[in-house]
C-alpha cells in the first residue's frame, strides 16, 4: 500500500486541488488515517501568528485538523524569498523544513497526501521542483492533466517527463475537465497510450460547471470593485451573468443566481424591469447573485451618497458593486477570472468530493 502520494499537475488551474480533495476523501472512506502537507506554496494567507499557504488553510477546514505552518505548509515563497535566495542559497535550507514536515506527517498517519504546485517545473528556482519534491519525499505522483486527445497525451509526455529524470514512480493520471460526450474517446485514446507507457488512467472527469461559478467576492477583485451595499453576501454564487438591458427587454431566461452588469444611468429602469418580473411571477423565487453598477467620472461617490431603489436592493439583500469599468470591460475581466475551490465555497469541495467518487478508482492505490 502507498504510505505516501504526491499530487501534481501539468499546469495551474487543471484541478490539482479539485482531484487533491476527492482522493483524500476516498483514502479516508477506506478508514485510513490521511495526512495532508502542501510542501512549497506561492499564494499564502497571514492568520497573526501563521502564514500558511491557502490551500492548507482549505484542506485544514475541510479535514478539520489542527493548522500548523511548519508541518502543513512549510515552505512559502513570499515576495522577494527567490531573490534572495538566489543571492544567497546558503541561507535557506528549504529541503531540511520539508523533509522534517514529512517525517512527523509520515508518524501521524497512515497516509499523507502531498499537493504539488504550478506545473512539474515550479521550484526549480530555489531547487525543489515538484519532480524534486516528490523524489525527495519517496512518494508516488498522481498526475492531473486537462481533457482532450492529442494535446493532454503531449503534455503529459513533456510534464512527466521531469519525474522520469528523478526516478519518479507515477501511481496513475486522471484527466480532468472532459466534455461528457468525449469522455468514450479520451478513454480510449488517451488511457491507450498510457497503458503503453505502462502508467494507470485512474479515471476521467467530467466538465463540472459548479466548480467554475464564482462567487461575488471573486468577482469583486476581478473588476476592482468598490462594495455599496450587503456586503456580507458576497459569498453568494454566481451561475449566469446579463446586462441590464437584456433584463429591461426581457430577453434574459434564467435569472436565478444571476450577476446584473448595468451602466448607473441605467440601474433604475433595470430594477424597475425586475420588479415587474416580480409582479407577473409572484411564485418564482428570483435570485439575484449580485449587481456590478459601471460608470464614468466620480460616479461611485454619487451612488454612495444616493442608491437608486435601494429599498429594494435593501429588501433582497443583493450585493452592489461599483466599478469604473464599462459593461464589456467588466465581463471581459469576470469571464477571464481563474475560479478555484477555497474555504467560502464549501460547496465545491463537496462537488470534487462526489466527482472523484464517481469517476476514479484508486484501489489499484491500495
Amino acid at each position: 500500500m502507498l504510505d505516501r502520494i504526491y499530487v501534481a499537475a501539468t499546469s495551474q488551474h487543471v484541478g490539482k486541488t479539485t482531484s487533491t480533495l476527492g482522493i483524500v476523501a476516498a483514502i479516508r472512506s477506506k478508514e485510513l488515517n490521511v495526512g495532508y502537507c502542501k510542501p512549497l506554496g506561492q499564494e499564502f494567507v497571514d492568520l497573526g501568528d501563521l502564514k500558511v499557504d491557502k490551500d492548507a488553510l482549505l484542506f485544514s477546514k475541510t479535514m478539520n485538523f489542527d493548522l500548523s505552518a511548519e508541518l502543513h505548509s512549510p515552505v512559502i515563497l513570499g515576495r522577494g524569498v527567490t531573490t534572495s535566495f538566489l543571492r544567497d542559497p546558503e541561507k535557506y535550507n528549504f529541503p531540511e523544513q520539508v523533509l522534517h514536515a514529512s517525517r512527523e506527517l509520515q508518524k501521524m498517519h497512515d497516509v499523507v497526501v502531498y499537493e504539488g504546485t504550478g506545473h512539474p517545473g515550479v521550484g526549480s528556482v530555489i531547487d525543489l521542483s515538484n519532480a524534486d519534491v516528490a523524489k525527495m519525499l519517496n512518494a508516488s505522483v498522481i498526475m492531473v492533466v486537462e481533457g482532450g486527445v492529442g494535446n493532454t497525451i503531449d503534455k503529459l509526455n513533456a510534464n512527466l517527463s521531469l519525474f522520469r529524470e528523478k526516478d519518479v514512480p507515477i501511481a496513475g493520471v486522471i484527466i480532468n475537465k472532459v466534455i461528457p460526450e468525449k469522455s468514450d474517446k479520451i478513454r480510449e485514446l488517451v488511457g491507450g497510450k498510457l497503458d503503453r507507457w505502462g502508467i494507470p488512467l485512474l479515471g476521467v472527469l467530467p466538465y463540472d460547471k459548479t466548480l467554475a461559478n464564482p462567487i461575488m467576492e471573486g468577482v469583486r477583485l476581478a473588476v476592482d470593485g468598490v462594495v455599496i451595499m450587503n456586503g456580507h453576501n458576497l459569498d453568494n454564487k454566481v451561475e449566469n451573468i446579463a446586462s441590464g438591458s437584456l433584463i429591461e427587454k426581457k430577453e434574459f431566461d434564467d435569472l436565478q443566481n444571476l450577476l446584473m452588469i448595468v451602466s448607473h444611468r441605467r440601474l433604475e429602469s433595470a430594477i424597475s424591469a425586475l420588479k415587474e418580473i416580480d409582479r407577473k411571477h409572484p411564485d418564482q423565487d428570483l435570485k439575484l447573485a449580485g449587481i456590478i453598477v459601471n460608470g464614468e467620472n466620480d460616479f461611485i461617490s454619487e451612488l454612495q451618497r444616493e442608491v437608486p431603489c435601494q429599498d429594494y436592493i435593501m429588501m433582497h439583500e443583493i450585493p452592489l458593486i461599483a466599478t469604473q469599468l464599462d459593461t464589456y470591460g467588466s465581463a471581459i475581466k469576470i469571464n477571464r477570472m481563474e475560479v478555484k475551490i477555497n474555504t467560502r465555497t464549501p460547496w465545491k469541495a463537496r462537488r470534487a468530493v462526489e466527482l472523484i467518487r464517481s469517476h476514479v478508482d484508486l484501489s489499484s492505490l491500495f
